[in-house]
């Protein structure tokens, strides 16, 4: 099997690529890199030009965003059963780069403090933000998962959107999302994943302080 290397941070959106990979469930190695550091090194901007994680590097394969790793790594360890059949993928797609696209950008621009004004909505690529929240409320209330009956990648992504969002307040607590995310915060990989950053997040604060 290639190596299969993470790169990341434990306070960055490197926490969704990590909870992906705990649901795949492959040996892979950690680097840990620092945001005024070892992330803006000339040896990572070869991994990464935008010197930003997570990424990670699959023997040849490079693959950089969160989203996109999701999507990788689903597809390319198809026994962990990540991904609906390529015939079933409509759902999945959709709401995974909803999340990768509106939703983040309503999110971003909630937590900046900043409102699209009315006349321009049109030039924003998420509209409104009470459109957003009223689409994603829909998403999750129709199924038990995002996608369907079964658990994906897309409920880790939209799934960790969404827990970051309910905790830092660009997220509405609505019932739906609550719900939903109770679903998803009981899975033993997302536990898994959570001590590891925890642990992570510590060892470097120590290790800053010095």
């Amino acid at each position: 099997m290639s190596e299969l290397i993470f790169y990341t941070n434990p306070m960055s959106r490197g926490r969704i690529a990590r909870w992906m990979l705990e649901e795949v469930g492959v040996p892979y190695r950690t680097e840990i890199l620092g945001f005024r550091t070892s992330m803006k090194s000339p040896a990572y901007r070869l991994i990464n030009p935008m010197a930003k994680v997570p990424a990670i590097k699959h023997g040849d394969t490079i693959v950089t965003e969160a989203a996109a790793i999701c999507a990788y790594l689903a597809d390319a360890f198809p026994g962990a059963n990540l991904a609906p059949t390529p015939k079933s993928r409509g759902l999945y797609y959709r709401w995974m780069f909803f999340a990768a696209g509106p939703l983040e950008m309503a999110a971003s621009m909630k937590a900046m403090g900043f409102e699209v004004p009315k006349e321009k909505l049109r030039m924003a690529g998420c509209g409104s933000y009470a459109d957003v929240m009223n689409t994603l409320e829909r998403a999750v209330s129709e199924n038990r998962f995002i996608a369907g009956d079964l658990f994906t990648a897309a409920d880790v992504y939209v799934g960790a959107h969404i827990g970051w969002g309910l905790h830092f307040g660009t997220i509405e607590k609505r019932p739906a999302f609550l719900d939903y995310m109770a679903h998803l915060t009981d899975r033993a990989a997302f536990k898994r994943a959570a001590q590891l950053d925890e642990e992570a997040a510590k060892d470097l604060q120590a290790t800053e302080t010095e």
